[in-house]
């Protein structure tokens, strides 16, 4: 009999007992691939030697120091690589133990800031139906998934939700895509607009969406327009990258790809690799940077948590290396200015069931598992699709070959910026 309140009170999950690379070994001597690195978590396999010296290596030196009395050389560091390797004028960063609370901690330095500038009235949020931002009180709020708010519906934070992002349910069959951003951009200012602009605090989004729609990403231009409206109207644009972030769209950051950037970005997931409890929220300068004049000793974050900046946590950091200089992807976007300039592959796909699992099957065949990630960004359009496959490698022609062979049609925008029909020289 288990003790231990799992996630399903009708029976008990296999019992893991060790793990290394991209297996998982439970108690009956079972070998599980972690296909999907748990909650697309271990973005470095487990075990890695590096990522376990660097924390065994704090461990002896400093494992706690309260946040309020110290700072610690693995928290800097780790602040220092995330500003120096993100797009725009992000200047700080405050550690979390997770994406949940990374949010919440988002919603209110939001909150903290504007009451700070003389502009107390602004308390709401928006985000989009069909959104995930964790499972606390008020990250659910904001969240737009209804069956997971159901239950606790009378205890959350008020949020309001506008239509997401989904070509595939929400394109009418008269739109094009530019029509149909347009509607949800003017749905979103009509949004605003109706709450008064004056009381709302920010916008929250995946800038791929997760858990909840499962890999979509916007139509092109959607995030550079809702920058806009957040401008006009003073709104903080907040993009949630939990799960989206730290290199899963081939740049560190999913918003660089937009060609925007936010004023608050809350990452987690991939930051610690499964290795430490840890998320982060990064804070534009604008905000840091305001006057803090109107409350009392305003100049302090009154958010805060007792682990936060735990130095043997932040000491997981040395993942980042890995990842910066390994060649599992960072080496190519460092060296050769990004996932879409190296390794993204256009592969245009059937809409119908198997069809994009056919095509990821044969590009694993040709490159083992250096698949990074798979996007969909737009929906059937005639009887076909446009799946975005990142790979971390430099030269997938193999793979185009395949897929080629098996009747795809496959485009590699580092050398043909459209979809081609043959094999880049």
């Amino acid at each position: 009999m288990t003790h231990v309140m799992h996630r399903s009170m009708s029976g008990t999950p296999p019992l893991a007992v060790s793990s290394s690379g991209n297996f998982i070994v439970d108690s009956e001597g079972h070998s599980i691939f972690d296909a999907c690195g748990g909650a697309a978590v271990s973005s470095v396999g487990h075990s890695h030697p590096r990522v376990l010296e660097a924390m065994r290596g704090q461990l002896d030196r400093l494992a706690y120091a309260h946040s309020s009395f110290f700072t610690s050389e693995p928290a800097e560091k780790l602040a220092d690589f995330l500003t120096s390797n993100c797009r725009g004028d992000m200047s700080h960063v405050y550690f979390t133990s997770g994406g949940s609370e990374s949010v919440e901690t988002a919603l209110k330095l939001a909150r903290q800031y504007f009451v700070e500038i003389g502009q107390p009235t602004r308390s709401k949020f928006i985000a989009r139906f069909q959104s995930y931002h964790g499972n606390t009180l008020g990250a659910l709020g904001v969240g737009g998934n209804m069956w997971r708010r159901k239950m606790y519906d009378p205890i959350l934070v008020e949020g309001h939700h506008v239509s997401p992002c989904y070509v595939y349910r929400g394109l009418r069959s008269f739109e094009t895509l530019e029509q149909y951003t347009d509607r949800l951009i003017s749905e979103t200012e009509a949004m605003i607009l109706a709450l008064g602009a004056e009381n709302v605090a920010g916008f929250v989004a995946e800038p791929v969406v997760g858990a909840t729609l499962g890999a979509v990403a916007a139509t092109p231009g959607y995030f550079a327009r809702l920058r806009e409206i957040c401008d006009r109207h003073g709104v903080l644009l907040i993009l949630d990258e939990v799960m989206c972030g730290m290199g899963r769209t081939g740049t560190l950051f999913a918003y660089e790809q937009e060609n925007i950037v936010p004023d608050i970005v809350t990452i987690a997931k991939g930051l610690g690799g499964g290795y430490a409890p840890i998320g982060a929220v990064m804070i534009r300068e604008v905000i840091t940077a305001s006057p803090l004049e109107t409350i009392e000793d305003a100049a302090r974050t009154l958010h805060r948590h007792r682990i936060s900046s735990l130095p043997v946590v932040n000491a997981h950091g040395d993942l980042q290396g890995i990842l910066t200089e390994t060649d599992i992807l960072y080496a190519f976007v460092h060296l050769l200015g990004g996932m879409q300039a190296c390794s993204r592959m256009e592969v245009v796909v059937a809409d119908r069931p198997g069809e994009l699992a056919r095509a990821i099957r044969i590009v694993s065949e040709q490159l083992g598992l250096n698949i990074v990630s798979m996007l969909v960004p737009s929906a059937a359009t005639g009887e076909a699709r446009t799946a975005i496959i990142n790979v971390a490698t430099i030269d997938p022609r193999e793979a185009l070959a395949a897929l080629q062979g098996a009747g795809f049609r496959v485009g590699w925008p580092a050398l043909d910026n459209d979809l081609s029909a043959t094999v880049p020289e």
